[in-house]
This record gives structure tokens, sequence and C-alpha cells, in this order.
């Protein structure tokens, strides 16, 4: 649903930019104000998601996101677009802690990190059916994009029944002193004999400012940088792919947008040899070694940017495929990295910082494609992706085979 949501704007953008007749300022406001809300969403409900619990809010975003995708197709104006696309952007961010957070404190320690990993490929997955569903809506006409738009309630609508009954977490009603509660939902989850004992100590307050303290500063400035390295170049491409295929001379419409549908199918397959290499490499060499290629990839292209169309569109494709390295840990490591009474706000608050970057590079893109070209933008982002090896060789941890536990403790 985040992916189809956060992709299918970058399709509809090709019918409301002559619409609305939309310049740089207003193209980029669009597209990248979701991402303004994605911030605020992470990080005011990651908090709120600690302090109240996972399930209260676990039903309550779906619907929020429901009304906004449905109220996007009556939007007469380019303000008001981007109010709904913030709006909208604020619920989807909200989901970011609320649904990983939940998976985390239930997964088994042998699939933790696959089943958190499988979330990011599912967003590829959503991101590669929205430009899909994109191109064919395309055949109704000019007004086509308000059916895109209005088209991402029906997956939150299909999912607020798929997470009826999903209980509330026992790690966190732990941490709130209701240990019968948190007993019934383990008995119920795991079975009679599950041991309430053997899980973390309870009783320990929510406080923000423990992201910040000691060795989890690093880890809060790590999680937000990575994940930001990760998402501007890739936001970039999903929100605004139809005119960067445009701008490499693939100037008909429906081939900027099959090459886009390539670049979006490598993005999700390159999810799944990642997700193999988190049990036989572990974290820290995977995040290395994907982000160095991720640069090469990107470097390619930047060099030659008016080359034969071949080689750009391998050099993204490059990039994309080991871009799966860095995006499945983008829900295991805030996971995994911080303790439960504030395991949500860690995620809430590495969104948000992601957020503010990605927001930049999204609002900032066309006027450097106008302006500076293919070229320079993407040795810009490969300069960037380059800064993520850097810091993951300082900086990423292994988390491999550990409990939360044991993996969110700081020595």
């Amino acid at each position: 649903m985040d992916g189809y949501i956060l992709s299918i704007i970058g399709v509809a953008l090709t019918q409301i930019e002559p619409e609305f007749h939309l310049n740089a300022f207003w193209t980029g406001m669009i597209g990248a104000s979701t991402l303004v809300g994605f911030f605020l969403g992470g990080l005011v409900f990651g908090y709120v998601t600690d302090l109240i619990g996972r399930h209260v809010m676990y039903t309550i975003d779906l619907v929020v996101i429901m009304i906004f995708s449905v109220w996007q197709a009556f939007a007469d104006g380019p303000l008001e677009l981007s109010i709904l696309r913030f709006l909208l952007g604020i619920a989807v961010g909200a989901d970011y802690p609320i649904a990983t957070s939940l998976l985390a404190e239930f997964a088994p320690r042998k699939h933790r990190g696959g089943m958190l990993g499988v979330l990011q490929a599912s967003w590829y997955l959503g991101a590669l059916v929205a430009y899909l569903v994109g191109y064919l809506l395309l055949l109704l006409g000019s007004g086509a994009w308000r059916w895109m738009l209005a088209s991402s309630a029906l997956p939150a609508f299909i999912l607020i029944f798929m997470r009826k009954g999903t209980p509330e977490s026992p790690r966190w009603l732990l941490k709130k002193n209701r240990i019968r509660e948190a007993r019934e939902v383990l008995q119920e989850v795991y079975g009679t004999d599950a041991d309430i004992h053997k899980w973390e100590a309870q009783g320990k307050k929510t406080r923000f400012n423990k992201l910040f303290q000691g060795g989890y500063l690093i880890r809060t400035t790590y999680i937000g940088l990575f994940w930001m390295i990760t998402i501007i170049p890739s936001f970039a491409i999903y929100t605004f792919g139809p005119e960067i295929m445009e701008s490499i001379n693939l100037n008909k419409p429906e081939l900027s947008f099959i090459g886009t549908a390539v670049i979006s199918f490598f993005f999700f397959i390159g999810n799944i040899p990642a997700l193999l290499l988190l049990y036989k490499i572990g974290r820290r060499p995977l995040i290395i070694v994907s982000f160095l290629v991720m640069a090469l990839g990107l470097l390619l292209v930047g060099l030659f940017p008016k080359g034969p169309i071949w080689i750009t569109i391998i050099g993204f494709v490059i990039y994309a495929f080991f871009t799966g390295g860095p995006s499945v840990l983008t829900w295991i490591y805030p996971n995994e990295l911080f303790p439960t009474e504030v395991r949500a706000t860690a995620v809430g608050v590495a969104t948000a910082i992601s957020r503010v970057g990605s927001f930049i590079g999204t609002f900032l893109l066309p006027y450097a494609l106008r302006s500076i070209g293919i070229g320079p933008t993407v040795l810009i982002g490969a300069g960037l992706t380059f800064i993520g090896v850097l810091i993951s060789i300082a900086w990423a941890p292994e988390t491999k085979g550990k409990t939360l536990a044991e993996a969110s403790t700081v020595e």
C-alpha cells in the first residue's frame, strides 16, 4: 500500500502537470508533500504508539489513508492536492512504526530479519503495481489521474479487514506492567506452554530523549542517515521516473513508462537475494557491499548520460537491484537496535530523519533536471550513496542471531 501510494503519483503527474499548468515548484511540491507528512507522522505517532500501544493505532491510520486517498480525486488545484498528499503522508508515516514494531515484537529470533525484510520487498512490489495500474488507467483519458490517486483507497480498505483481530504486543504490555494481559496474548499466539518470564523485564518508561543518549545517539544517527541516503535517489526515481526516462531520450510516453517499470521490477527482485544474504553473511557486510555497488551503478549513469540508452538503463538497474540490501534493513535495524519502550519511537524518528532528505531531493529534482541535466544530477546521487558506504563501515552493527534484548543493548 505504501509503495503504491508513493509511486502512483509519478504516473499521475504526467497528466496533472499539463492540466494544472504546473511549474517546477508545484511539480516538486506535489511529488514531495507526502514525504513532509511522513516526517510528521513518523516523528509524532511513533512516540504515541509507544505510549498508548500498537493495537490502538493499527486500524485508525488505515481509515485516514482511505479517506484522503479518495479525497485526492476531487482536488481542483495544486495547493489542494499538495495539502491532501501531505495529510495522506502523515497517516502512512504513522503506519511505519506501528506495523513494524508490532511485527518485530511477535517475530521469532530466527525469522525476525526475514519477516521484517519482506515488508520492504512488499513496498517495491506495491510500487511496481502502481506503475502498471497507472499505465493501464491512462487509457481512460485526460481525467485518469483522479482514478489513479483514488485507487490507493482499495488496499487500505482490504487491510482494515486483514488486520482485524490482531492482538496487542505482549512485549509492550509487559513494559506497561500489564502482565496478565501479556500472558493471555502470549499463550493465545504461542500456546499454553509459552513462558512469559523469558521475555524482557517490565516497567520501563517511554522516554523520547533515550534515543539521543550515549550509544543510542550513534544508532539513531546511523539509521536515520543510511535510510535517508537509500531513499533520496530511489524516491526521486519512483516519483519522477517517467520524466527521468524522457531526459535520456525515452521520450515516447509508452517507452518512458516501460523503462520505469523495468527499473521498478529490479528494485523489487533485488530484495530477494538480500533477504537470503541476511542469514548467510549478516547485516553489516550486506549493507556495506550494497551501498558500494549502488554508487557504482549511479556513477555509470552520471558519467555517460548521453551515451547509448542501454548503458543508462544498466546503470539504473544495477543501482535498483543492489538497493535491496539497505532497503530490507530499513525496517530491521531500527526495530532491532532499540528496546521495546522506545522501539516505535526509534522507527518514527528514523522515518522522520530520512524524509527530510527525501523531501529535499524529490522537491529539487525537477529543478536539477531542467537546470544542470541528468548527468550531474545522478552524480550527486552517486556521491550521497558513497557516503552510505563510509558511515556503514564506521557504524553499522551486526545483530545476526541475537534476541531483541541482546540486539538492543548498548555496551
